[in-house]
């Protein structure tokens, strides 16, 4: 997960031999967080200790999307208003983006695809949201976002009508939470992650579909650490 802008220039990091997650720190001294940071993510979700949260509350509406190929990934701009209470914290949507194959491993498995809904609180504290999908049928609302990925990094497309943004999170919303990172440079830690535990159906042809753009913008599970994978 990154808050990522598109540019004219071609990304100095990148998920390619050269550039990739294990040579990012050595890119630039400000990516120093993604090979010494001691909260990281993505992590792999396997276990998970209750601890009776209070669950996530979601106000989200539907809204006018811009796609932009950051040359990271397809990133998703809605329009304001969408929301997240996470920890009683109310955290706006700010984008989302997408993730092939999954980041966060499934006890162990890769999935095929994660969806990041990135939202900011009113002093700046990030919350991400993520949302696993495994192949299966095709997702109806992915359908629209598909139909219109920019292929070329820089390139801005709208998608017509408005996206109910509300079905792209599953029926139930039992979460992984745990405290990490920006999951791209300059891997900033802070982070409250919730990562919902029901995947997702996405098609074959879907995959294929993104995995033409990018075939592989995952970065590499991280140690938990000290940390304690909390579940509810």
């Amino acid at each position: 997960m990154g808050a990522e802008t598109g540019n004219d220039r071609p990304p100095r990091w990148g998920y390619d031999a050269d550039n990739g997650p294990a040579l990012w720190a050595s890119l630039d001294p400000g990516y120093a967080a993604c090979a010494l940071g001691t909260e990281q993510s993505p992590v792999d979700l396997a276990g998970g200790r209750g601890a009776g949260l209070p669950p996530l509350e979601f106000a989200y509406r539907p809204s006018r999307i811009v796609l932009e190929n950051t040359g990271h990934t397809v990133q998703a701009n809605p329009d304001p208003g969408s929301f997240v209470v996470l920890d009683g914290i109310r955290y706006e949507l700010r984008q989302f983006h997408f993730h092939h194959g999954s980041e966060h491993l499934f006890d162990g498995v890769r999935l095929a695809l994660e969806l990041h809904l990135v939202h900011a609180a009113g002093d700046g504290a990030l919350a991400v949201v993520g949302v696993l999908f495994a192949e299966g049928a095709a997702h109806g609302t992915l359908a629209p976002l598909w139909a219109h990925l920019p292929a070329e990094p820089g390139a801005v497309r709208a998608v017509p009508g408005e996206l109910d943004l509300a079905t792209l999170l599953p029926a139930r919303l039992t979460a992984w939470r745990y405290r990490g990172s920006l999951t791209t440079p300059p891997c900033t830690e802070g982070v409250a992650w919730a990562v919902l535990a029901e995947p997702l159906a996405i098609s074959a042809a879907q995959i294929a579909a993104f995995a033409a753009l990018y075939p592989n913008n995952f970065r590499p599970v991280q140690p938990l650490g000290q940390r304690v994978l909390h579940i509810g």
